[in-house]
């Protein structure tokens, strides 16, 4: 097993399997530039470097709460068809966080604009509701990334029905 740096990242350059282990689904997002990717997964939504193949431009991210990334320089691998900026449309990343402060205080430093949020929803399922807090931001190939804290769940009263 690898040593693992204070937050339980892989220090050493390739890294290690996920620490909170293999999640069931993992998204690779093709980018433009990895290094300016990396910044920005890295340092401003705080994931780290579970492991990474750097001669193959690839790197697997994870955060403490165990939601997982994998990055990919684009090479012209696995692209089916035209790949024109922004990247994903049609898609969002939603990633659980224990708390959005330190997060939000990442973007605003980073000059990084809010796609939409702060804000509160209540969504029902069922006969309840669950709660979060969200904010969505564009990542630098123009992904969606959908950042929730979660509130909760109440019950749904008859005048909510």
């Amino acid at each position: 097993m690898t040593d693992r740096d204070d937050l339980g990242y892989a220090p050493t350059e390739y890294g290690a399997p996920p620490r909170s282990g293999w999640a069931k689904l993992v998204c690779e997002l093709l980018v433009e530039d990895l290094a300016v990717s990396r910044a920005f997964w890295e340092g401003v939504l705080g994931f780290g470097v579970a492991y990474q193949r750097p001669e193959q431009g690839f790197v697997y991210l994870e955060r403490a709460e165990g939601s997982q990334i994998m990055l990919c320089q684009r090479s012209g691998n696995w692209e089916t068809g035209s790949l024109e900026r922004p990247y994903g449309r049609g898609v969002m990343f939603q990633v659980y966080v224990d708390g959005l402060a330190h997060i939000l205080a990442s973007l605003t430093q980073a000059g990084c604009v809010l796609y939409a949020g702060p804000r509160e929803v209540w969504r029902r399922w069922g006969d309840r509701e669950g709660g979060k807090r969200e904010i969505v931001v564009q990542d630098p190939d123009g992904y969606l990334v959908m950042l929730a804290e979660n509130l909760g769940e109440r019950p749904i009263t008859p005048s909510m029905a």
